[in-house]
């Protein structure tokens, strides 16, 4: 073989470049992503769900119960069936706020505001995953509807489903806004304490508002949580409670304020997000 003779090699190809996705492909993963892992909690703590729904669960058996023999009539357990729905969406959905706290105190918010997608988007992922958290906590309680003389009907438990997700992202986006704003743990538990029973107390929840003084009356008729309450009881029989100068708002206008505020709450706690640090 001649020492000159050079053998021709096939030139090797080029490595091919993954395009990096686009900004819309990545606040779309970066809300996917938020969501799961709140479903992750979900789905790996089931002992908390169940510890969740004890206090609702109390209040309708217990006091509904109590109550149930006192009251004329005896259907005081189903006048109380809503309101407990809004119970069991309340608590995890406020509790998106103190995951937000919490993320921020063991640094894992801070990795995740150095990630390529705005802000708001995470606020975003962050209240979706806690409202669906939310509304499958409060559709657990759609299992006793037969237990308080409520129909199984399955056009009035898909509209109730649908009610709860709006209150349950409503409510989310509160507890999200509040803790973007407060930034500290003992705060925030503190607000929440001071809000989040005497809101509940001022719904007709418990009892019709229109029993209330005047003063408290006005209040309750400005508490989102009362419209939360009235829609979910119309729609699974009971009467209006609520009334504008004698006119009777419908549920759809109620669902309607209810999304609005949510969205509010949203949009102001992405604003303030955005400048965290």
């Amino acid at each position: 073989m001649r020492t000159d003779e050079v053998t021709a090699m096939p030139a090797s190809a080029p490595t091919p470049i993954t395009p990096a996705p686009d900004r819309g492909t990545r606040e779309w993963r970066a809300i996917r992503v938020l969501w799961r892992r709140e479903m992750l909690r979900l789905v790996r703590n089931p002992m908390h769900i169940v510890l969740m729904l004890m206090n609702p669960l109390l209040f309708l058996f217990v006091l509904g119960g109590g109550l149930n023999g006192v009251i004329r009539g005896g259907d005081y357990q189903q006048f109380l069936f809503p309101g407990i729905l809004v119970m069991a969406a309340q608590a995890p959905a406020l509790g998106v706020g103190s995951s937000i706290i919490r993320d921020r105190e063991i640094g894992f918010l801070r990795g995740m505001l150095v990630a390529p997608v705005s802000r708001g988007t995470l606020l975003i992922g962050k209240c979706l995953g806690g409202a669906t958290v939310a509304t499958v906590q409060a559709c657990l309680l759609l299992c006793f509807a037969g237990v308080v003389g409520m129909s199984y009907r399955p056009t009035v438990l898909a509209a109730l489903l649908v009610e709860l997700a709006v209150v349950a992202l409503a409510l989310t986006t509160a507890g999200a806004f509040i803790a973007v704003v407060v930034r500290r743990t003992e705060t925030f538990q503190a607000v929440l304490g001071l809000a989040t029973m005497p809101l509940l107390f001022l719904s007709g929840a418990l009892f019709p508002p229109s029993g209330l003084p005047a003063g408290l009356h006005v209040v309750s008729l400005i508490n989102p949580l009362t419209y939360a309450v009235d829609a979910l009881r119309r729609t699974s029989g009971g009467p209006a409670l609520v009334t504008w100068g004698g006119w009777i708002p419908p549920v759809a206008l109620e669902l309607l304020m209810l999304a609005a505020a949510g969205v509010l709450a949203l949009a102001m706690g992405a604003r303030r997000f955005a400048s965290e640090t």
